[in-house]
Formats: C-alpha cells, structure tokens, sequence
C-alpha cells in the first residue's frame, strides 16, 4: 500500500466504526475490502486484467466458501446479503467506465458492462456446479487446494509466469515478444492463498466452525492486511467481528500510535536504508569489505522496518474497527537462537507452515524408522525451504531456506549437547554467553539475506567472498 491508499484505509474505516454497528459493520467492511481488491491492485500490461485478476480473487473466495459452508447456507438472509454486496461492489467497479473520464478504482478502464455481467453469471454458475461435486466428491477439498497452491507456484516462479504471459498475449492478441515474468501480479495472492488453504485444511480435518459469507469474505480479503499480512485464522477474525464494537477514545488513541510507528517504520528508516541497502547493483559495484557489510547491515534492517512498519500499519488499522490482527514481529534480531528468532520473526506464516506443514510432516515421518537426528534434519530443512519457495521459486530462495534449516538444526543439536554437558551457574558468564548468542544469531541471519536479497547465485557468492576479504 503506498501512502495515498493507507490514508484512504485510514478515514474509511473511522467512518465504518462511528457510523456503523452490528451487521451493517461487517457488510460495510465487506464492501470495501471487495473494492480495495481492485484499487490496490498494480497496474498489469494485459489489458483489463488489473480487473479480471480481482474478479478471479473474489471468485476464489466465495467459490471455498461455497464448498465448505453447511449445505444449503448460502439461502440465508444474511448470506444473501453478502452475495448482493459482492456483486453489487464488483458491478460498481464495472459501472465506473460509464461515470467517471478516468479508472479511479482500477488503474485502467474496466472492460464493458455486458461482459462484467457475463463474468458474474458465469462465476454463479462455476461456483454452483463445484458446490454440487463437493458434495459428492470427496476429494473436492485436495483439489482446490491443489488449485490454489498451483496458482502460487506459477506466479512466484520467474519462468512459469513469463510463460503464462506468452499464453495470455497470444490470447488477446498481444505481440509476445515484449512478455515478461511480472506482466501477471496478482496483489497480496501468497497471503489469499493460505488464507484460503487454511479454511480447507481445517473443513478437511473437522475443526473449521461455521462462518458466514461476509464473514468469511471479509476475514480473507480484510484491506489492512491484504497485501502484506498478518495471516489471520478465520475463527479469531470472526470472533472479533461478531463483537459488539464502539470506537473510544482510547482504542483510537493506541491505533494511531501504532500506524504512526508504522508509518515512520515504513516511509522514513526503511525508504532511507533503502538507498544504501544490498542489492543487484551495489553487488558488483562495491568493492571494499568494510562498505560491503554496511550496505549488508543496511539491508538487514531495512526489511525489518519495512516488514513491521507494515504491520504496525495493518494492526493500527485494523484496530480502529475492533480488529485485532495477530503480531507478526516481536524485536526478532534480539534473539539469542536461531529457533527464538523464527518464533519472533514473521511469526504468523511461521506459526502456518508449522501446523499445516512441519507437525504432520513429523507425524508422517516418525512411522519409518530412521533416526531422530534424520528426522529433525528433514522436517526443519523442508520446512524453510517452504518457506523460501513461498518468497519465490528461484535458486537463491531456495538457498536463502537451505540457511536457515540447515542452521537451525545445528542449533538445535547444539542446544541439546550443550543442556547435558554445559552447567553454567556463573550470572556474568550467562549474561556474556547470552549476548554473544545475540551476535551469533543476528550475524547468521544477516548473511542469510545475502541470498534473500540477490537474484543470482553468482551474485551472492561475490558479495560473500567481499565480506570475508577473500
């Protein structure tokens, strides 16, 4: 989001919490996350797809709840609200074409009327025939997810997504030859998704409560945190929702101190780090060890306050309507391991890989029978690199997760030599071992983005080889 749409979040959502109460809250908050989908959506060089790309986001969502919503749910009042209040928003939308010279919702003009009305029509009738087999069909749940996850890994790899847009310009007539791998962004997918997975995990293995449409919408669209997180789950997200609200003077009071901190986390230290922080070109370019772990030091802070000045934003955002969105960061380059760190650090997709990825992975593993080490080594070096594969499928983000796995089971076989062997009963000596953990640990994690940071390999082994002097 960039200053102009937070301010824009901002002032709407201070008219939500003072105007509004009860259902009229969630509907309006539903209405404008459905909107927000298009305005924060980037501009794409395929023509009206900065339309069609929220049209399918929002198909996507009504289309899981749909399939995972009690039988015979949508015919609720309430439900039928909520389908009206997304037609209605994606109609809008389509409608500006008619009313205002210029997009103001979209970055360029929506395509006709008629064909956002067949776009809907056809949604209606794809979201009824997959609700129909989702009775009959079991398996309906793994497909979607294996849907969703499929979307995700053509869009963050460099390759496919250059080949989906060849696909798209053959398709609507566009020369290819200028294709490229970014003509085809998708705002704030990579959190959708595991919004959406989540929901049909948690349908698949009976613990997913009863969530109504506009509740549910709204929980995996929700505005603040649309295109940079936290990863919600859908109960919590409910429960505040279904809250009796009232803005006071104190709740504003702690959600403008936390979108302030935000902001200057954001817009002033991160934008300024920015300038000197490790890139592709500062790579090759700087050629002494000193000027090379500063720009590595710039770097490593400068995604940290970009990262939780977001959050900041979304949480103070969020906050002003009775949302309370999880934290995502607790000072992470504070902490004296490498595991500490992955508790404090992004903590919400950590919290998701490790409950629907690394805790049944080890349930799966501990039936073969190999030892305790090789199972601890498979389950944190496939996890991080899960997590690196989600940040993009390229080769760097692949070794930026071998890292980290690789780290953090040394740490842990560290740790558990040291708790049998190592009695410390000396307070100066623990405090001293404590801080040198610190070091330790922010020193890793800062060579660790060396390969977040690069698009090559050949890349980040220069700016290694520069830092040790070699």
């Amino acid at each position: 989001m960039g200053l102009t749409q937070i301010f824009a979040s901002i002032l709407t959502i201070l008219l939500v919490a003072i105007l509004t109460r009860g259902t009229s809250r969630v509907l309006s908050l539903l209405a404008l996350s459905v909107l927000a989908v298009f305005w924060f959506q980037p501009s794409v060089p395929l023509r009206s797809f900065d339309f069609w790309i929220p049209s399918l986001t929002i198909f996507l969502v009504v289309a899981v709840w749909f399939i995972t919503s009690q039988t015979g749910a949508w015919k609720s009042r309430q439900n039928l609200i909520g389908l009206a209040v997304i037609a209605g928003a994606i109609t809008l939308v389509g409608l500006t074409r008619y009313i205002f010279p210029d997009p103001i919702l979209t970055t360029t003009t929506p395509p006709r009327l008629i064909l956002v009305i067949g776009f809907i029509m056809i949604a209606g009738i794809s979201i009824a025939a997959l609700t129909f087999l989702s009775r009959r069909l079991a398996f309906t749940l793994t497909l979607a997810i294996v849907l969703l996850i499929t979307i995700l890994l053509i869009l963050k790899s460099p390759t496919l997504s250059l080949q989906l847009s060849i696909f798209l310009r053959e398709l609507t007539g566009r020369p290819t030859d200028t294709a490229s791998a970014l003509d085809f962004r998708w705002l704030g997918f990579s959190y959708i998704s595991f919004r959406l997975i989540h929901v049909l995990r948690d349908k698949q293995t009976g613990r997913l409560p009863e969530l109504s449409l506009p509740e549910f919408a709204t929980y995996v669209v929700f505005f603040p945190s649309l295109s940079a997180g936290p990863i919600d789950r859908a109960e919590r997200f409910a429960s505040d929702l279904r809250k009796d609200f009232a803005l006071t003077q104190d709740e504003t009071l702690q959600a403008g101190q936390r979108i302030v901190i935000g902001l200057f986390k954001k817009f002033v230290v991160a934008d300024a780090l920015a300038l000197m922080a490790l890139n592709d070109t500062l790579a090759t370019q700087v050629r002494y060890t000193g000027w090379m772990w500063i720009i590595l030091y710039a770097y490593t802070f400068q995604i940290y306050f970009d990262f939780s000045g977001y959050t900041d934003i979304a949480i103070g955002i969020a906050r002003l309507v009775g949302i309370k969105l999880p934290e995502n960061f607790s000072s992470p380059y504070t902490k004296p391991n490498l595991t500490q760190f992955w508790n404090s650090w992004h903590i919400t997709l950590t919290q998701w890989i490790r409950s629907y990825f690394f805790n049944p992975f080890n349930r799966w593993i501990r039936g073969y029978k190999i030892p305790t080490w090789t199972m601890l080594l498979l389950g944190q070096l496939s996890t991080m690199l899960i997590i690196g594969l989600w940040h993009g499928v390229t080769v760097n983000f692949i070794l930026w997760g071998a890292w980290h796995g690789l780290g953090l089971f040394i740490q842990n076989r560290w740790s558990d030599l040291a708790k049998k062997r190592i009695v410390i009963s000396n307070p100066r000596l623990q405090v001293a071992l404590n801080v040198g953990g610190i070091l330790l640990t922010f020193h890793f994690v800062a060579l660790g983005w060396v390969f977040f940071a690069l698009s090559d390999p050949s890349l980040s082994q220069t700016v290694f080889m520069k830092l040790f002097g070699l």
